[in-house]
């Protein structure tokens, strides 16, 4: 038995886990919240207990990891007796660039090659690896793995990844598409094998990660083939804040128009357009969904509009694989929203899917949501990215 700690970053956040690998349990898990801010803290959850909340300063990622690590040996509430119970900390890392195409045992080399990748992820890889850097200095003897958001996706070919750009900007710049969610689409995509008890390197399956960031992917057997997004997150779909794929053009005549700098412009792209910007109500899609149903149109056309978006992707993708065996939701939408489910199914009756409405109805579990005669099966899958983590840094350093 191995206990295994997860660390997915962010610029002022930290989540983490603590997983048994004997039964892939979660012992404990938390976030801390608004690190570097005020009303900074630590929310904790020890299995089969309730959560508690502690609100500390937390300056720095060093001292989030050091609360992580006091919370989960208290003598109350904890997990563990000390430091050498933690077998191994896997990271979560958002951009691997080219450089890397699967997890990694880390050490200064792989931490100067992260780096080289800020400029593909600047809102990202700067706050890994200050999560790593922190980890490090509180657990120096204990083994550490980065686990990619890009490297499921590094088995596209050339002809999915390349954008229509001069080639000496992918040659200077590596400019191309990268994909994200990587670590959930596997998951996800080797789940429904199991489920549909089929060999992996048999399906061709879509994997729809719909959350307030959202991808799909094209999963052909057993590898990334296409996904929606790009060089960075803001390709692709619509999100809760982010535009999702525009005409470039666009930049430059909100730029003129509204006066406003290039990053003023990426800002909004970003943070203020999305269903947020659409509906005019905000980025939760629950909040959406009430307006919609209270008959608020501006709510319905941004669902329709959202809905439409996945159905193309799904029809690309189809093309791009000469077919599909399998269709799965997954995420925060992906899992719990039905409405969501349904009308894009609604649009696939041409690759002969039909949707059972009433096992439709149920959220948040891992179901087959398809009739028996559908062609096509319909799952909806919880993703794990953490599991999916936890199992990357075992496997690792297993043959280390």
């Amino acid at each position: 038995m191995m206990k295994i700690l997860v660390i997915n970053c962010g610029s002022s956040s930290l989540k983490f886990q603590l997983i048994n690998s004997e039964d892939d349990s979660v012992m404990a898990k938390g976030l801390c919240e608004r690190i570097g801010l005020d009303e900074s803290r630590l929310v904790y959850t020890k299995a089969g207990c309730d959560k508690e909340i502690t609100v500390s300063e937390m300056p720095d990622h060093n001292k989030a990891v050091s609360m992580v690590i006091q919370a989960l040996m208290n003598e109350q509430s904890g997990v563990i007796d000390s430091l050498s119970d933690i077998d191994a900390v896997g990271h979560r890392i958002v951009h691997g660039g080219e450089r890397f195409s699967k997890s990694v045992v880390i050490d200064d080399e792989v931490v100067r090659a992260i780096e080289e990748c800020n400029d593909l992820a600047p809102l990202h890889n700067p706050a890994n690896l200050i999560g790593i850097k922190a980890c490090k200095e509180l657990m120096p003897d204990i083994k550490m793995v980065a686990v990619f958001d890009t490297a499921f996706h590094q088995t596209m070919p050339y002809k999915a990844y390349l954008y229509g750009l001069p080639y000496e900007y992918y040659e200077k710049y590596k400019l191309r598409r990268y994909g994200f969610h990587g670590t959930s689409h596997s998951f996800v995509s080797k789940r429904v094998a199991e489920l549909l008890e089929k060999p992996y390197e048999e399906l061709k399956t879509i994997v729809c990660h719909l959350g307030n960031g959202a991808s799909i992917c094209a999963v052909d057997k057993g590898k990334s083939v296409d996904t929606s997004m790009g060089l960075t997150p803001l390709e692709g779909l619509i999100m809760g804040t982010r535009s999702g794929s525009i005409d470039p053009a666009i930049i430059e005549f909100i730029a003129d128009k509204e006066n406003e700098s290039l990053k003023e412009v990426m800002n909004i792209l970003n943070k203020k357009s999305g269903v947020d910007g659409l509906s005019g109500i905000g980025s939760d899609f629950r909040d959406i969904m009430s307006a919609m149903e209270e008959g608020n149109e501006r709510a319905k056309m941004t669902m329709d509009t959202y809905c439409y978006q996945v159905v193309k992707y799904i029809g690309a993708y189809t093309a791009a694989m000469n077919g599909v065996d399998a269709i799965a939701f997954t995420a925060g939408l992906g899992e719990n929203n039905s409405y969501i489910r349904e009308q894009v199914c609604n649009y696939l009756a041409y690759l002969g899917v039909e949707l059972d409405t009433g096992l439709n109805k149920n959220n948040g579990e891992e179901l087959l949501v398809s009739t028996g005669q559908s062609k096509v099966k319909v799952l909806v899958v919880p993703t794990n990215e953490e599991l999916k983590i936890a199992k990357e840094t075992l496997e690792l350093l297993a043959c280390v």
